[in-house]
């Protein structure tokens, strides 16, 4: 139901799963597999994937050892790879442009950080007419609760609940597992 005119398409986005992202994150290994599993339905099913990976000057330079996609991940020819510098992943980015030239309209999210990236891209997916569709299972984030936040798993548990009950007029948010991703329809 995207609002996005001739983009029948669906994409599985892959956000920041990198070393200085996810190194540290809740159920990190469990999360990898997961987002793995889904890049192998996805390619699988005639999907596209689309990776994103974060930099950051101070914390995440360019081509450092933390800046590099986990090694469970790889990358395959032809996929696109979109950089950014902000938690959204169409802020100051070709992505717009990356997913326009192949009339995708609709989203399928995984990832990391769920309390920042994850839910930037989600919200900056529907405010520019695409649906956006969470893999509940397939996103995590670090425990920053000794500076307020809630626990991880209880973000993570809010994120999905959040974005499952998500509407918006002519576009469809919600979350899948990853094992319920990429199905045929019947």
């Amino acid at each position: 139901m995207t609002t996005l005119a001739n983009r029948p398409s669906t994409a599985l986005l892959v956000i920041d799963v990198q070393n200085g992202v996810v190194n540290h994150a809740h159920n990190r290994d469990e999360v990898v597999a997961n987002v793995a599993a889904l890049v192998d339905k996805a390619r699988a099913a005639g999907v596209d994937v689309v990776w994103v990976q974060h930099s950051n000057a101070e914390h995440m330079p360019k081509e450092s050892d933390g800046w590099q996609f986990v090694p469970e991940l790889k990358v395959a020819d032809g996929e696109p790879v979109v950089h950014k510098t902000y938690a959204d992943s169409f802020e100051a980015t070709d992505l717009e442009e990356v997913l326009a030239g192949k009339g995708i309209g609709s989203l399928v999210v995984s990832g990391a950080q769920t309390d920042e990236c994850i839910r930037s891209t989600l919200h900056g997916a529907i405010v520019r007419g695409y649906d956006a569709l969470l893999v509940s299972d397939a996103h995590t984030t670090e425990d920053l609760s000794e500076w307020g936040a809630p626990t991880p798993d209880k973000v993570i548990a809010h994120t999905n609940l959040y974005w499952e009950n998500h509407t918006a007029p002519g576009r469809t948010a919600g979350v899948v597992k990853t094992e319920d991703a990429f199905k045929p329809a019947e």
